[in-house]
């Protein structure tokens, strides 16, 4: 049988990002004023987005994967399409190039001392729709991803009636579907709209559904997400409970998806699936699972790696899940190579470049790779020692 193919869809980007490794910390502010220069040890060029990050992810991992983004005819394109190209030039075949937009780029200001920040622009990524999907490409496919239609106006406006185009037109290809966001920021149109609509509209179209924590707090209970980032004694992260996964899951899979992968950055993974019922058609991605996929609540922990990068890992842990998927892996390996997958994102100067084939990383995870601390049973969870996560 044929490797199953995954089509990466959606968020196309060139990240620009200044390095300001020499600016004394914390002082970054004090030197940005106006009419001052300061200067960097240079400027670096890199894919940013769900397509290249996700894509060249599975790419690295060995799975059979395609990219469609759009990008401006603009010499960003060209270095977006330059940089994807030394990968693996095949998979700029279905890039769109949009003459009559921009391609979408972002300046990472990372400086000592300090959070990172983002100047955006979306670009032609504001004019991504499901025309741009060629028919014939998803025939050809098993798995359909989608990712950060939160960054994409095109994408997000009239209560997501694009973004449901776009995932019926996967699903009427026989493609299993999937779905990543990005956090929108409260203070844009994207962080104003109704997410909740957005969601019942789209998400009784999608199989696989692979929030960060704080993106599926933020859509589906603003109020609690306001709530846990306002708290001056707990990060985010910190604060959430297998309570509140369990919780947000359950109005997920109450809308026939059949995966739940939560990210939660330092703290692992959450991972919940349907009922037998919402089992019934998967499409071709997730055909020849089991019935140990059926209703399970999984947690695996972070694992232990010198953390040097993390804009992406998140891209990066769910290419390892999708491509566990494909290849047919039972819950805890697809959990469990997902966690290995972020954790070396990670440990690299960018999403991708430091993972391995799906066997050699498989091959590391099996042979023990020590986790972070976790302990959810005080929440009534059990330990799963020989798999080194928990069970709900």
């Amino acid at each position: 049988m044929s490797p199953k193919k995954i089509i990466v869809a959606g968020h196309t980007c060139l990240d620009v990002t200044p390095d300001l490794s020499a600016v004394p910390e914390g002082q970054f502010q004090e030197l940005l004023q106006p009419g001052k220069l300061v200067y960097t040890g240079g400027f670096a060029l890199s894919t940013g987005g769900a397509v290249p990050n996700t894509g060249l992810s599975l790419h690295r991992l060995g799975a059979k994967v395609q990219l469609i983004g759009k990008i401006g005819d603009d010499l960003f394109g060209t270095a977006v399409i330059e940089k994807i190209s030394k990968e693996a030039p095949e998979l700029v075949d279905h890039l769109v190039v949009d003459p009559g937009s921009a391609t979408s780029i972002t300046l990472i200001l990372n400086p000592p001392g300090m959070d990172r920040s983002f100047l955006h622009y979306e670009g032609a990524n504001a004019t991504f729709y499901a025309s741009d999907l060629p028919r014939a490409i998803l025939k050809e496919a098993d798995l359909f991803h989608f990712g950060y239609p939160s960054l994409m106006r095109s994408i997000y406006r009239a209560e997501g009636a694009e973004l449901v185009l776009i995932l019926q037109r996967a699903r009427r290809a026989g493609l299993t579907t999937s779905l990543d966001f990005s956090l929108p920021d409260p203070t844009s149109p994207a962080g104003k709209v109704n997410w909740p609509e957005i969601l019942a509209n789209s998400l009784p179209l999608v199989d696989v559904f692979v929030p960060s924590a704080e993106e599926l707090t933020f859509l589906l209970d603003r109020d609690t997400y306001d709530r846990m980032c306002a708290d001056p004694d707990r990060g985010f992260l910190d604060g959430v409970t297998p309570k509140l996964c369990h919780a947000l899951s359950e109005r997920v899979l109450d809308y026939g998806v059949k995966v739940v992968l939560v990210k939660i950055g330092h703290r692992g993974i959450y991972m919940r699936t349907g009922e037998s019922q919402v089992w019934g058609k998967v499409g071709r991605g997730l055909e020849g699972l089991g019935s140990e996929w059926i209703n399970r609540e999984l947690w695996a922990p972070a694992l232990n790696v010198r953390v040097r990068a993390t804009c992406g890992a998140g891209d990066a842990a769910i290419a390892g899940f999708l491509a566990s998927l494909v290849r047919g892996a039972d819950p805890e390996t697809a959990l469990r190579m997902a966690t290995a997958a972020g954790a070396l994102s990670v440990g690299g100067l960018d999403p991708f470049s430091d993972l391995v084939a799906w066997e050699d990383l498989h091959q590391r995870v099996m042979e023990g790779w020590p986790a972070l601390p976790l302990d959810l049973g005080e929440w009534g969870w059990e330990r799963d020692r020989e798999n080194d996560l928990w069970k709900g």
